[in-house]
């Protein structure tokens, strides 16, 4: 098969995996340097750093195949779908040709399991090590791990990675368990503790080698299953505490040909996604739990609203609050308020008190926020019930959450 032909399809059969971004790396440049490639550049984009730069991968498994048989994964062994498979040169050709045509700044590398966990994990680690050692490339390399692979090769990957994955897959042992009865959930939990080490080792001494400085990540797979959002929050919450994750990405399943009958026909709609994504910000930023998420509910986020709102809705008890003496735990509290918008907050208000006009300045949504906070010439009128509150709320323009932590 010719290399195109093999690209087009190991680059669609990588499309479900989410978890590749390239936040959190080392600052390199390869200006002025013995080296191809730089996490710093401007490329095509496909994936972004924290502060919004984009960062374009080759985003390619080394082979669709895979003696695994996961119902929920269209490269399944019993999958009736073209196979393909690079060669580790092969790879490394397509990423520097990739690069020096500025068509990409780094590489996604993922693959089916072939032959063995440990043979597969040997074909990825050699990809990085050429890349790195024979040719000098300075780009992102994220690499996904295989769990049941030898501890020394999940060290050696680290060696030359930016970033590590292992794909959690499912929020519950019974789950995976049903869905992909080779995988072992302890295996994958092991290999995440074994490598939360490797990282923070290296990250306390500053002389020791590298070691995948942009962390560890993990995806779950969404509507599969029967998990609530409820469910899959908590899980995360938990994977965060435990591994000191970077990431869970969330993928809302797709529906595969010839599925098995114990998949559901249907996708979830893609909106449950990105509430997932904001009720995970709300745990990692906001100082939210997972419990009071989802108190008064059905353990599901509700679709037509984010879950900020949702909550402050529930919880009118708490509000307003006055924008000039609240906390900064309660000002993160508010509908509206971002990251970077209540640190302004707290700078500005220490000259003078915030007004209203002050807070459109700062490009904040007044219409979501008003009905919640007080300030010198601003208070809220006593709605009488809580559909009166959303209906006002509802009616200023929908923003899309940002990604980043330190979006306003």
């Amino acid at each position: 098969m010719e290399i195109g032909a093999k690209l087009a399809i190991l680059a669609d059969a990588a499309k479900y995996d989410a978890s590749c971004a390239s936040s959190g790396t080392d600052q390199r440049d390869s200006r002025g340097k013995a080296g191809l490639g730089s996490t710093e550049g401007m490329g095509i984009c496909h994936s972004y750093a924290p502060d919004g730069r984009c960062i374009s991968l080759l985003k390619v498994l080394l082979t669709n195949a895979c003696a695994y048989d996961c119902l929920y994964c269209v490269n399944r062994a019993s999958s009736n779908v073209p196979r393909a498979r690079f060669t580790i040169a092969e790879i490394v050709t397509l990423t520097l040709d990739f690069y020096k045509r500025n068509y990409i700044e780094g590489l996604f590398l993922s693959s089916g399991i072939i032959r063995s966990p440990d043979y597969t994990m040997e074909q990825i680690v050699e990809v990085a090590r050429q890349l790195r050692l024979q040719h000098g490339f300075r780009g992102y390399i994220h690499l996904k791990t295989i769990p049941d692979a030898d501890e020394r090769l999940m060290a050696e990957a680290g060696k030359y990675a930016d970033r590590l994955s292992i794909n959690i897959e499912l929020p519950s042992e019974t789950s995976v368990q049903k869905f992909a009865p080779e995988k072992d959930v302890r295996a994958i939990r092991r290999s995440m503790g074994r490598m939360r080490l490797k990282i923070e080792e290296a990250g306390a001494d500053r002389k020791a080698p590298r070691f995948a400085p942009g962390g560890q990540s993990t995806q779950m797979i969404i509507g599969a299953d029967a998990a609530t959002d409820a469910d899959i929050l908590t899980t995360s919450a938990n994977l965060y505490g435990s591994y000191g994750l970077k990431r869970v990405y969330y993928s809302a399943f797709s529906p595969i040909p010839d599925a098995s009958s114990v998949l559901p026909a249907f996708a979830p709609p893609l909106v449950r996604e990105h509430r997932l994504y904001q009720g995970d910000w709300l745990l990692r930023f906001y100082g939210f739990d997972t419990e009071e998420v989802f108190a008064g509910t059905d353990g599901m986020l509700p679709l037509d609203m984010d879950p900020k709102l949702a909550w402050a809705l529930r919880n009118r008890d708490r509000f307003p609050l006055d924008v000039n003496t609240a906390a900064r735990e309660e000002l993160l509290r508010v509908p509206g308020f971002g990251l970077k918008t209540v640190e302004r907050i707290l700078s500005a208000r220490s000259i003078r008190a915030m007004r209203a006009d002050d807070l459109k300045r700062l490009h904040v949504p007044l219409k979501t926020a008003l009905p919640f906070i007080v300030t010198p010439d601003h208070r809220p009128t006593q709605l009488a019930d809580r559909n009166d509150l959303a209906t006002l709320v509802k009616q200023a323009p929908s923003v899309q959450l940002s990604l980043f932590p330190n979006a306003a």
